[in-house]
C-alpha cells in the first residue's frame, strides 16, 4: 500500500509533467514556430542595419505569438534607430510612437534590465523629455552603482541639456541645473573611486568643454590630480600641457601676463612629456603648436627662436609619425606572412 508521501510526490510529478508537456506542446505550435523564425530573421535584419525589414519581422512574429517577451526591446530599437529626433511629420511621429509603446513593454515585462532600462531612457532623451529619461538613467546608477561608467553615462545625459541661462534659473527655481548635476556625476565617480586616473581625465574633459566658456584652470586641477597618481605618465602630462595652451591661446581677453604664465606652464608638461616617451609623437606637435601660435605672437623680440623653436618640434613630430607608420606597416606584413 503507496503512503501519503509517495503518493504526494507521484501526484507532484504528475502535476509538472502535466506541466512540462503543455508548456512543450505550446512551444511546438506551427504559429509559435513561424513567429520564432520571423523572430530570428528580424535579428539578422537589425544586425545588417536593416531596420524597416526588421520591422517587418518583429511585427509578423508578435502577430503569430505575442507573448514572444523578448521581441519588443529589439522592435523599439528598430523603430527608434528609423526615427529623426526634431522632425515633428506625423509619419515620424508615428515612428517615435511605436519605438515608445515596444520599450514600455519591454521595461514592464523586464523592469531591471540594464539595457531595457537604457534603451526607453534613450528614447525618451531622443524626445527631450528629460524627466522621464533622467528616472531611467538615475535608476540604473541605483541598480549598479559600483559601475564606474554609470556615473558617465548620467553625466553625458545631463550635459545635454546644459546651456548658458542655467544660473538664473537656479536661482528663480532653486533646483539644481543639469550642469550642476552633471558636474555632479563626475565628483561623485572620482569620490566613489579616488585612485583611479580615469576620473580625474574625464572630470577635466567635461569642464574643458564647457560652454560657451570653458573653465580651463578647474580643468588644470584635475589634471594634476592625475600627475600626481600617474607622475610617469606622458600623456597625463601632455593633457595638461595643451590644456595650458588652450588657456593661453583661447582667452585672449585675459593680460598678457597670465596668457604668457600659462604658455610656459604647457611649455614646461609638454617637454615633460616628451622626456618621459621620447617616441611619442604628439608632444612635439603640441610644442610645436605653442611656440608658434602663443609664444611668438606675446613676445615679438622673440619670435624668430620661438619660431625656429616651433619648427624643430614640428619637423621630430613628423619624423617620429613616419617611423610610427614603419613600424605598423610591417607589423601588418608580419601578421600577413604567418
Amino acid at each position: 500500500m503507496i503512503g501519503r508521501t509517495a503518493k504526494l510526490i507521484i501526484l507532484v510529478i504528475l502535476v509538472l509533467a502535466v506541466i512540462f508537456f503543455s508548456t512543450s506542446c505550446e512551444k511546438l505550435k506551427p504559429s509559435n514556430l513561424m513567429a520564432n523564425n520571423h523572430f530570428s530573421a528580424g535579428n539578422h535584419h537589425f544586425a545588417d542595419g536593416l531596420y524597416r525589414q526588421a520591422i517587418e519581422e518583429y511585427e509578423q512574429a508578435l502577430g503569430l505569438n505575442p507573448d514572444l517577451g523578448d521581441i519588443y526591446r529589439y522592435l523599439g530599437e528598430a523603430y527608434k534607430n528609423i526615427y529623426r529626433p526634431g522632425i515633428d511629420t506625423p509619419e515620424n511621429i508615428e515612428k517615435a510612437d511605436k519605438a515608445l509603446e515596444a520599450l514600455r513593454k519591454a521595461y514592464e515585462l523586464y523592469p531591471n534590465n540594464k539595457e531595457v532600462i537604457y534603451s526607453l531612457g534613450d528614447m525618451y532623451d531622443k524626445l527631450r523629455e528629460f524627466d522621464e529619461a533622467e528616472k531611467l538613467y538615475l535608476k540604473i546608477l541605483e541598480m549598479e552603482p559600483g559601475n564606474m561608467d554609470n556615473y558617465y553615462v548620467v553625466a553625458e545625459f545631463y550635459k545635454r541639456y546644459a546651456k548658458g541661462t542655467e544660473e538664473e534659473e537656479r536661482e528663480e527655481t532653486g533646483v539644481k541645473t543639469p550642469y550642476e548635476k552633471a558636474e555632479e556625476m563626475y565628483l561623485r565617480r572620482i569620490e566613489a573611486d579616488p585612485e583611479n586616473p580615469q576620473g580625474y581625465s574625464y572630470a577635466a574633459r567635461f569642464y574643458e568643454l564647457l560652454e560657451p566658456i570653458p573653465d580651463f584652470d578647474r580643468a588644470n586641477y584635475f589634471h594634476e590630480k592625475r600627475i600626481l597618481l600617474q607622475p610617469d605618465s606622458a600623456e597625463a602630462w601632455l593633457s595638461k600641457g595643451v590644456n595650458r595652451w588652450a588657456k593661453a591661446y583661447r582667452l585672449p581677453e585675459l593680460s598678457k601676463e597670465e596668457r604668457l604664465e600659462s604658455a610656459y606652464d604647457g611649455l614646461s608638461a609638454l617637454e615633460k612629456a616628451a622626456e618621459l616617451d621620447p617616441d611619442y609623437p604628439e608632444p612635439y606637435s603640441w610644442l610645436s603648436v605653442i611656440y608658434q601660435s602663443v609664444l611668438a605672437q606675446l613676445e615679438p623680440e622673440k619670435a624668430s627662436r620661438h619660431k625656429a623653436e616651433g619648427q624643430k618640434n614640428s619637423a621630430r613630430f613628423q619624423e617620429l609619425r613616419k617611423r610610427e607608420a614603419e613600424r605598423r606597416r610591417l607589423e601588418e606584413e608580419l601578421r600577413k606572412g604567418e
